[in-house]
């Protein structure tokens, strides 16, 4: 895609004031380093990293139909989701594929908040558009979004509200912060504790640059953003997770809620619960490659024998744990944690184990129950 085809966000001048190297993702011009991806990848588990995700998709869902209709087309229980809190979903197909993956909340009094991929956002609020009927209604926010990562993201925030402090991992809130009406959920795509921050689009820069005043924050790319959410076990759309796989097959099955695999009722269900009941044919696993050069998307991977069974969909450098990571899709045969497997890298072989995701312990805020 040309520079001249791609959209951008309200802060490409700012990316651009700090020397960020640009690249085209998910129809946008975004920022994908820094300083370099290892250095960006560092400060945020050491400290705090600030994302701009702005090409990300926001919407409302309104209208006393709007969770009874949204729950159509996603496997979880929303009904019982309390105000102020959010649930990670799937948006299925009628084959139980996962069209993309998303995040929904009730930060509002009435309705849904929810936030969908850059690279599906189109394809995703035209199907929800042209599928709620009664009186559910889409409404799309032109808004940017902000992502503050890492260990010191809640020392930074509650600097400039207090009542941050004490959201827990998946709260989901409305609050007057940096004198503008944002939407605040304590949440992210880094296996760090953080906040995503939704603040109108012409605040963006000036709240951008009052997070960096802080020392203890840095701007974080793209590239980053995915070596941390790669060691943190979790599937990026388009390549782990795509329309033609299932909840099952990508290890999804938490976001199945259980009163709704009780109903049955969502798009896909009857491939998704035969799938539970009988196994998929494939599934996702983490592996750690014990040798060689990282194990890009599209590596096969081969049994102990050298016989092809399946591909690689992430992969690359782990530099927290110092050795190459990567997740793909095996039968359930070869799953089972320990396997020794072999990863084929420009065609040579290369011992690999099957491991537990994630392959670096997530730090999410939970709250001590009262």
């Amino acid at each position: 895609m040309s520079d001249q085809a791609l959209k951008t966000t309200p802060l490409n001048a700012a990316h651009r004031a700090l020397g960020a190297r640009m690249v085209g993702f998910g129809g946008y011009d975004m920022p994908v380093q820094y300083e370099g991806v290892l250095a960006e990848h560092r400060w945020t588990r050491e400290h705090a990293g600030l994302f701009d995700v702005s090409h990300m998709g926001q919407a409302r869902i309104t209208g006393a139909d709007a969770i009874a209709q949204f729950e159509r087309f996603v496997p979880g229980d929303y009904a019982i989701v309390k105000p102020g809190k959010q649930k990670y979903s799937l948006l299925l197909n009628g084959q139980g594929g996962i069209m993309d993956d998303l995040m929904a909340g009730k930060p509002f009094e009435d309705g849904l908040y929810v936030v969908v991929n850059a690279g599906n956002k189109d394809a995703d609020f035209a199907f929800l558009n042209a599928n709620l009927s009664g009186d559910a209604k889409l409404e799309v926010l032109d808004r940017a979004l902000l992502a503050i990562q890492g260990p010191e993201a809640a020392e930074v925030m509650a600097k400039h509200e207090p009542a941050l402090g004490d959201m827990g991992f998946m709260d989901c809130r409305t609050i007057r912060l940096f004198d503008e009406d944002c939407i605040v959920s304590r949440s992210g795509y880094t296996g760090e504790d953080g906040y995503e921050i939704s603040v109108p689009a012409a605040a963006a820069e000036r709240v951008w640059s009052q997070l960096l005043a802080d020392a203890r924050v840095k701007p974080v790319g793209l590239g980053a953003r995915d070596s941390l959410r790669l060691e943190a076990g979790l599937p990026l759309h388009g390549h782990d997770i795509d329309a033609g796989t299932t909840p099952v097959e990508a290890a999804l099955t938490f976001a199945l809620s259980k009163s709704r695999k009780e109903r049955a009722d969502f798009a896909g269900a009857d491939v998704i619960l035969k799938q539970l009941a009988d196994g998929a044919a494939r599934v996702r696993v983490g592996l750690h490659v014990k040798e060689g050069a990282p194990a890009r998307e599209g590596a096969e991977i081969a049994d102990a024998d050298g016989a092809v069974i399946g591909k690689i969909t992430s992969g690359g450098p782990s530099p927290t744990l110092g050795h190459n990571i990567a997740m793909g899709y095996v039968p359930p045969a070869f799953a089972e944690l320990g396997t020794t497997l072999k990863v084929l890298v420009r065609g040579r072989p290369a011992a690999a184990e099957v491991i537990a995701t994630p392959f670096v312990a997530t730090r999410y805020y939970r709250k001590p129950k009262a």
